[in-house]
């Protein structure tokens, strides 16, 4: 459904229907071959005085030989003015560890800043630097193993939070999460147009844009009860395609990002919450569905037919650190107990055309990436399990359909989660009862 909108440009929502349209369906269109399974530059507006972080903390303790250099800042304008790549704390965090040899890691959708970031560095810092140019999907790809095996000294990870910290990298590490600058009065304005007052709303995003959702907050606080989730280790409001909380009363959820890889992760967490995305780019806002029946279905099948499974095959995630030994040691200590044979596979893409030439293997089990499994695992010709559906069929837990509410866990990174399948599982962390 896609719902009243304000077109201008680079102008606040303007609280009439001038430029708005009205609501349309959007019927979704068959495509073939099957993909997978899914149920710009503004400046921001908003009270700058509303938004406090310990960003201010970090630029006071910046030297002012960095934050006056002319230079620099006349090389930083190469960049969008919008995003914040954060180039004087990197110069100075550089100097400071007197390092000589740089990584640089990015997302596919930075990595068109990369040369012009690499060239500011290299001339302030008088350093030597690398781009990593291997796929990024997320936090979890970072590859600080790979960085220190080029001798690197120091590496900067760009898009994506602190979810390995930094104390536990193998060399010394720097998050920028690049915070991206959007029309935030036009954000407010949309939801306002189309969302009746008084309604109990989540609000989630990306970590690039969470400046924005807690501006954004502040202004729709005065007509809505609101409610930004946390799940830990992440930031407040912060989701991930993997990880996402349950939510406790709330009508609706608003995710303020482009595409649906991370949102579908909360609506999958909580099927019985009407979900809206703000597309920041496009300014386009609309109502979101996820055939969660067909997800169900899909994963019960492949628990079914793995419980008659011989032979596994554990795969470790090697893209960065995706692949997590904690997990692995978990899942081999459940497979001895039970006396099944299996065999450890190392992987940095999982890709079915590579698991069909184990022939022999009846059932994968995959530490690497849960949505590989719920969004294409109809494609394997095997069973491609993920850590959870694997303790489903050693009945460590039950189904997710017969217990609770009957919601699949979206809990990979959480603190909280559900056991000791997940990386973070912490077992003094009590999990709240979900309500039936």
């Amino acid at each position: 459904m896609k719902l009243k909108e304000c077109n201008q440009e680079a102008t606040e929502c303007c609280g009439s229907n001038k430029g708005c349209t009205e609501p349309v369906e959007v019927k979704a269109k068959s495509e073939t071959p099957r993909k997978r399974f899914v149920g710009r530059k503004s400046k921001t507006s908003g009270n700058s005085n509303a938004l406090v972080t310990s960003a201010s903390k970090i630029v006071k303790s910046i030297p002012d030989d960095i934050l006056q250099n002319q230079q620099l800042i006349e090389a930083i304008k190469v960049l969008p003015g919008n995003y914040n790549f954060e180039i004087f704390k990197s110069v100075w965090q550089i100097k400071k560890n007197n390092s000589k040899r740089v990584a640089l890691q990015f997302p596919e959708g930075l990595l068109m800043f990369s040369l012009a970031i690499a060239d500011i560095l290299e001339r302030f810092c008088n350093v030597e630097t690398l781009i990593m140019g291997d796929v990024t999907y997320g936090a979890c790809c970072i590859d600080d193993f790979t960085a220190r095996g080029i001798n690197c000294d120091f590496m900067i990870h760009y898009g994506h939070s602190c979810l390995v910290p930094v104390d536990v990298t193998s060399i010394k590490t720097l998050y920028v999460f690049v915070d991206i600058g959007i029309d935030v009065s036009h954000f407010v304005g949309t939801v306002r147009k189309n969302i009746e007052k008084g309604k109990k709303i989540a609000l989630v995003s990306t970590v690039q844009f969470i400046s924005s959702l807690q501006v954004a907050v502040n202004d729709l606080s005065t007509d809505y009860e609101l409610y930004v989730p946390q799940c830990r280790p992440l930031s407040k409001g912060e989701i991930l395609g993997c990880t996402a909380p349950k939510l406790n009363g709330q009508e609706l959820l608003i995710y303020l990002g482009d595409g649906r890889f991370h949102l579908e992760a909360i609506m999958i967490a909580n099927p019985g919450v009407s979900s809206y995305r703000y597309d920041p780019y496009s300014k386009k806002f609309t109502r979101e569905l996820y055939d969660h029946k067909e997800m169900y279905a899909l994963r019960e099948e492949a628990i079914s037919i793995a419980k008659t499974g011989k032979k596994y095959g554990l795969i470790l995630g090697t893209l960065g650190r995706q692949g997590s030994s904690k997990v692995m040691d978990h899942i081999e200590k459940q497979l001895k107990e039970r006396n099944i044979e299996y065999v450890r596979i190392l992987l940095s893409e999982i890709l079915p055309d590579k698991l069909s030439l184990f022939n022999d293997i009846d059932v994968f089990i995959q530490i690497a990436c849960p949505r590989l499994s719920i969004d294409w695992g109809y494609s394997y010709p095997k069973p491609l399990l993920t850590p959870y559906e694997a303790a489903v069929v050693f009945e460590q837990i039950p189904k997710w359909s017969t217990v609770g509410d009957g919601t699949y866990p979206m809990d990979f990174y959480a603190k909280d989660s559900l056991g000791p399948w997940t990386p973070n599982h912490d077992p003094n962390i009590k999990v709240k009862p979900v309500r039936s």
